[in-house]
C-alpha cells in the first residue's frame, strides 16, 4: 500500500478535537492527544456508553462487510476510515474474498501516518489509502479511481461520519454526488448517531463539541432515511446499529445496556 502527501503527518492539528483521534482514545488507542482525550471525558461524563457506541459502530462495519463479500462485492471505498483498529475492512473484506480491492480515505494526518504502516493487502487485492475530506468528493473519486474499477460495484462505506457533516455543509448532497459516480449494483453502507433516544445528553454534547470547533449534526430515524433516498434497502432495513445482522459477528459487551442511540443500514443502487 502507497499513502498520499506523507509529509501532511507533521501538520496534524493538535489545538482542537479530531473525531477520529476521540474515536481512537475511546477504543483504548494511544493515537491521540490531550484535547481528544479531554473533550472524550467530557462525552463519558455525559453518557459512560460512549466507547460501547464506539465499538459497535467497528462491529457494524464487520458485519456489514462480511455481508457485502458474501454477496460477490469486491472493491470497497471507506471514507472516514479512522485510525486502524485491527480487524479492518480490507481484512475482514480480503479474509472472505483475497481479490477484495479497497481505498480508505480520511482528512486526518496522524490516520495517513499510521495507514501507510499498517495497513497491508493480499497480493491478489489491493489497498490504498488517500488524505481527503468527504466535503470533497471530486477528490475522493479522484483517488480511489487509481485502484478500483468504477464500471463495477463499489461498496460505499460511510461509518460514524454524516453526523459530523452538517446540512449547511450539503451532507445529503454529498452522499448523492459520491453515489453518483459508481454504477448500478453499488452499496450504501451507513451508521449515524441520533438524538431520538438522549435529547438532552445529545444536545449538552453537540454544545460542548461546537465549543471545541467540532459539529456534531444529530440526525432523527427519517432524517438519516433519507440519505437512501432512490435505493433498495438491505433487509431489515434501517435499524439500530447493533440490531443489524447480528449473526454475522460477535456481540460487543454492553450492547444491550439500554438502547445505543445510532442507527445502519445498507442498501443497494439500482
Amino acid at each position: 500500500m502507497t499513502g498520499q502527501d506523507t509529509a501532511g503527518a507533521n501538520r496534524i492539528d493538535t489545538s482542537r478535537p479530531h473525531p477520529a483521534r476521540m474515536y481512537d482514545w475511546y477504543l483504548g488507542g494511544k493515537d491521540n492527544y490531550p484535547v481528544d482525550e479531554e473533550m472524550g471525558r467530557q462525552m463519558l461524563a455525559l453518557d459512560p456508553r460512549v466507547p460501547v457506541m464506539a465499538r459497535v459502530n467497528r462491529a457494524f462495519m464487520h458485519r456489514a462487510t462480511r455481508w457485502l463479500a458474501g454477496a460477490g462485492v469486491r472493491q470497497f471505498l471507506d471514507v472516514g476510515t479512522g485510525i486502524p483498529t485491527e480487524p479492518n475492512l480490507h481484512q475482514v473484506a480480503q479474509d472472505a474474498a483475497p481479490d477484495a480491492r479497497v481505498v480508505y480515505c480520511d482528512n486526518d494526518p496522524i490516520v495517513l501516518a499510521h495507514a501507510a504502516a499498517l495497513l497491508r493487502s493480499t497480493v491478489e487485492g489491493a489497498t490504498e489509502y488517500l488524505q481527503a475530506d468527504v466535503r470533497d468528493p471530486a477528490t475522493i473519486v479522484e483517488g480511489a479511481r487509481k485502484v478500483l474499477d468504477f464500471g463495477r460495484p463499489v461498496a460505499l462505506s460511510l461509518v460514524a461520519l454524516l453526523h459530523f457533516v452538517s446540512d449547511a455543509d450539503g451532507a445529503h448532497d454529498l452522499v448523492r454526488r459520491l453515489l453518483g459516480e459508481l454504477p448500478s449494483g453499488s452499496f450504501l453502507v451507513m451508521t449515524h448517531a441520533t438524538a431520538d433516544f438522549t435529547p438532552e445528553q445529545s444536545a449538552a454534547a453537540t454544545e460542548k463539541l461546537k465549543a471545541a470547533g467540532v459539529t456534531l449534526a444529530l440526525r432523527s430515524r427519517a432524517e438519516f432515511t433519507r440519505f437512501f433516498d432512490g435505493l433498495d434497502l438491505v433487509e431489515p432495513g434501517v435499524e439500530i446499529v447493533h440490531r443489524w445482522h447480528p449473526e454475522l459477528g460477535e456481540p460487543v459487551p454492553g450492547q444491550d445496556d439500554g438502547v445505543i442511540p445510532g442507527y445502519g443500514a445498507v442498501a443497494r443502487k439500482p
